[in-house]
């Protein structure tokens, strides 16, 4: 091999090398940016976990805050009260404020035919245009409650209703009202069952809509500090145009308007609804109560069952407390349940039931007081049926307790009265004494 041979191949040789070499240099720094890059990627996918987490705790807490409140966000009705509340702002050309919204329905059935506020909502409404200032006693501030109802004929035949579901509260100046220039008029439940379909609820129909009820600046104060406001839920009719063919109760819905509200009707929910409890009259506090006693006794063909008794110290609103000013010692009630089971061919009328309470070991004598229970003329039990009973007895506070509230307590009530206040027992009375 000659030299010039020699020195070529070793030439060829050495640059084979430095290839060789810089080729794996280029792969340990491909390898050592791939391992670099898994690190970083590695890190950055740990923090988007961490941050899912954190923003899954976050929206959990705030689920758990909606859910304390009662309200929630994105449900449906806060939708559609979102868009009520926006027009209501647009056409009035006011401001709006959320102060309170709820959405546990409440149902009352009357034979068939139920009726329901599925949720409501209290705005505040302020700075709107004077063409809407009357039904605020004309002024420019207020607010407004906003309630969607729900009417469901579950009966096999027409029946007819007319949404008359007034408003009211503790030393309210008037009943309110719908007021329909607050909101789409094909949107209110008075446009739907009006005069021109003559309230018609066809059999198996089911008709929902919008209710505004607005105050003044001074009222809203009042509503507030009172916390709870009542509609009046009318019967229905069987009959067109005929308002003596109406069917099953009258009902009633208790609207809490902030927490305070809320409490209290949690807190009415124990006690017996006489009058005093339904349209708050005031304060009750237990003192001694018994369910269960369960003891009868027959007055013709009419079976009265002791059911149970409440005592509770009451303490009546200022609007209230002038029916009780002879009462200077404090006011005890005593509520007392009853049951009637009425086989008799007459209905009986609750309004004309009357009855006494002995007390001091017989020593006096207490007679139920009325104006204290709800019953109304057309509040019946009817024959072969059964209804509930209350009675309801004002005790001097005093004298209940220094006195009366460890002796025998007797009640008596009777004779059994049909619609027509006409004795239908022979003047027989059943007499109970109230078990400790």
């Amino acid at each position: 091999m000659t030299k010039r041979l020699i020195m070529l191949f070793t030439t060829m040789l050495l640059a084979a090398l430095v290839i060789s070499a810089c080729g794996s240099k280029e792969v340990k720094k491909e390898e050592s940016e791939d391992k670099t890059d898994n690190k970083v990627a590695e890190k950055v996918k740990a923090e988007e976990e961490k941050d899912k987490d954190k923003d899954k705790e976050t929206e959990e807490d705030v689920d758990d805050e909606s859910e304390k409140e009662g309200n929630t966000a994105d449900n449906t009705t806060s939708k559609d009260f979102a868009e009520m509340i926006t027009y209501m702002e647009e056409e009035t050309e006011g401001t709006t404020k959320v102060l309170y919204e709820n959405n546990e329905p409440q149902v009352h059935n009357a034979d068939g035919v139920s009726i329901s506020l599925d949720s409501y909502v209290l705005v505040e409404l302020n700075d709107f245009h004077t063409d809407f200032n009357i039904p605020f006693n004309d002024q420019t501030d207020g607010g407004v409650i906003l309630a969607h109802y729900t009417v469901k004929n579950e009966l096999d035949k027409d029946a007819y209703f007319m949404p008359a579901l007034y408003l009211s509260f503790t030393g309210a100046p008037k009943a309110y009202n719908n007021y329909r220039d607050l909101l789409p008029r094909e949107d209110q439940l008075p446009e739907k069952i009006s005069p021109p379909n003559d309230y018609l609820i066809k059999a198996g129909e089911t008709i929902t809509g919008y209710y505004a009820y607005p105050f003044s600046k001074d009222d809203l104060a009042t509503i507030l500090e009172l916390s709870t406001v009542v509609v009046e839920v009318p019967k229905p009719h069987a009959e067109k145009g005929d308002v003596n063919s109406n069917f099953g109760k009258e009902g009633k819905f208790t609207l809490s308007l902030n927490a305070d509200g809320a409490a209290k009707i949690a807190d009415n929910e124990a006690f017996y609804q006489d009058r005093a409890t339904r349209e708050d009259m005031g304060d009750k506090k237990m003192v001694k109560e018994k369910d269960g006693i369960n003891k009868s006794e027959t007055l013709g063909d009419v079976t009265v069952t002791l059911d149970g008794y409440q005592f509770t110290e009451f303490t009546p609103n200022a609007e209230e407390a002038p029916r009780f000013s002879s009462f200077t010692n404090g006011i005890t009630l005593l509520t007392i349940k009853l049951k009637l089971d009425n086989k008799g061919t007459d209905d009986i009328g609750l309004s004309s039931m009357s009855s006494k309470l002995t007390v001091n070991d017989g020593a006096q004598y207490l007679l139920n007081e009325g104006m204290l229970l709800n019953y109304r003329n057309d509040d019946i039990v009817k024959t072969g049926e059964s209804g509930e009973l209350l009675q309801i007895f004002v005790l001097d506070q005093e004298q209940y307790e220094k006195i009366w509230k460890d002796k025998a307590f007797e009640f008596e009530i009777g004779p059994i009265r049909n619609t027509e206040a006409k004795d239908i027992s022979k003047g027989k009375k059943a007499t109970f004494n109230l078990p400790n």
